[in-house]
């Protein structure tokens, strides 16, 4: 079976591209500089040019396909948000996602089910309240990307297709995202919590990301919105306090809210304002997290 991935080579593209790959998939990973993405993907992954904002080069793969895993976009956390880098960050993904919903209506043979990337942003600062996918969006900048995000391939919904939206916490992986820079402070015994820790980490250890989406990719019940969150989400003092143990480092030394708003700008947001998201449609499905306890996520990550 066919399955067709935008944003491929980037941190859960990668790690999802090497899992359907190893388990039989036929995959094809578009990219805008194909020779950079192949040299980061497995053998026998095929490799599409594509110029992020059209089906054109794309759109036959796409006919018969079993699945299309958007996950397109420019990151969030590269360089201070400016107007023009607000504009870049949004239209990255309107366009990821309207070149999505091109190829499934030119596809003769739909493909089965059309999964979107999103993030647990859609929902803004919620303080301490619980979080499902039942929650109404936030109005803050993050929140109005999720909202457009999703409703930028939305309409293959009403093609026939099966229309999954993956709300994605904060990724825990060695290999890229914010983790390696939360943790490198503790590595010379200086590391706290970011502002004033009682913000909520929603996390999600990169081994059950790749698993849950693949999960929902199966999974022919599962349709509409999903918090791809640990069952246990913890505050940012919580979260420092581990790391701390397991890494056996201090976790005494946090960083001041005003020196992130004079360092990143609004983009401090993203590690000041947080959520306490719970996957709980995962939950009602049946999925089973590998590392539901962020101890575990920890040690495997950082022994």
């Amino acid at each position: 079976m066919r399955v067709i991935i935008t944003g491929g080579s980037g941190l859960i593209g990668r790690k999802l591209t090497s899992e359907l790959a190893e388990a039989g998939y036929e995959v094809i990973v578009l990219s805008r500089r194909p020779q950079e993405a192949l040299s980061a993907l497995p053998a026998g992954v095929q490799v599409v040019t594509w110029d992020g904002r059209s089906a054109e080069g794309w759109a036959a793969f796409a006919d018969g396909a079993h699945a299309i895993v958007n996950l397109a976009g420019s990151n969030i956390a590269e360089g201070r948000w400016t107007p023009e880098r607000k504009q870049i960050i949004l239209q990255s993904r309107l366009s990821a996602g309207y070149a999505v919903a091109q190829a499934v209506q030119q596809a003769v043979h739909k493909p089965h089910v059309v999964i979107q990337a999103s993030a647990t942003g859609y929902y803004g600062s919620r303080g301490d309240e619980l979080v499902s996918e039942e929650t109404p969006a936030g109005s803050d900048f993050l929140a109005r990307v999720c909202v457009e995000w999703e409703r930028s391939s939305a309409k293959v919904g009403e093609m026939g297709v099966r229309y999954v939206i993956i709300r994605t916490g904060m990724v825990l992986s060695k290999e890229g995202g914010a983790f390696p820079k939360i943790v490198a402070p503790f590595r010379f015994f200086v590391g706290g919590p970011l502002g004033d820790g009682r913000q909520w980490f929603p996390w999600i250890h990169i081994a059950d990301e790749v698993s849950a989406v693949r999960y929902l990719l199966e999974s022919e019940q599962s349709i509409g919105a999903f918090n791809l969150v640990a069952p246990s989400p913890v505050t940012a003092r919580d979260f420092a306090r581990a790391i701390g143990q397991v890494m056996k480092r201090p976790a005494s030394m946090p960083v001041p809210s005003v020196l992130m708003w004079l360092v990143f700008g609004e983009m401090a947001t993203i590690l000041l304002h947080g959520q306490r998201a719970i996957p709980q449609r995962l939950l009602d499905l049946g999925f089973r997290f590998r590392y539901s306890q962020l101890e575990d996520a920890l040690r495997d990550l950082l022994a």
